[in-house]
Order: structure tokens, then sequence, then C-alpha cells
């Protein structure tokens, strides 16, 4: 499985800014849904399918987040930028 991958600790008013250069999975999850993510395991995210840049997500509370691209399992290629606001 190949994805692209930023951490980063919020605030519960804090929001994360992904650009995107094609459609792609834009995913916000919590440490440990990230390593189900990561095992092929059901897990629960903030966000899905980005059909146009930019994406703006929030966190629900605060802790660290992890803001996951991937093309959910098709061919091709994405770039991505991603920054808290």
């Amino acid at each position: 499985m190949q994805f692209l991958h930023s951490r980063f600790y919020l605030n519960s008013n804090d929001c994360v800014r992904v650009a995107l250069d094609s459609q792609a999975n834009v995913l916000l999850m919590g440490d440990s849904d990230f390593n189900r993510y990561k095992r092929g395991d059901s897990h629960r995210y903030y966000g899905g399918l980005a059909k146009r840049s930019p994406v703006v997500l929030g966190a629900p509370h605060p802790g660290f987040w992890n803001v996951v691209v991937d093309l959910g399992g098709y061919s091709g290629s994405v770039r991505a930028s991603v920054a808290k606001i």
C-alpha cells in the first residue's frame, strides 16, 4: 500500500490544508486508526475522496493527527502539500 503521510499535533480549532495535483483520498485520523489503516483493518477517519483542491479538515479534538493521501488502490500518482493552518 502506498500513501503520503504527515503527522501533526492539532488543537480543537486547528485545521490542515491539503493541496493536490489530482483527485485522491484525503484522510484525517488518530494514531490508533492510522495503525489499523496501515494493517488494512477497519478504521475511522474524517475526509474522503477529494475531487477539488485544496481540502481543509479540522481536528475534532486536541491530539496527534495523521493526514493520509492515497489513491484508494488505483494506479497513478499524486503530489500533495500538507500544512497546518
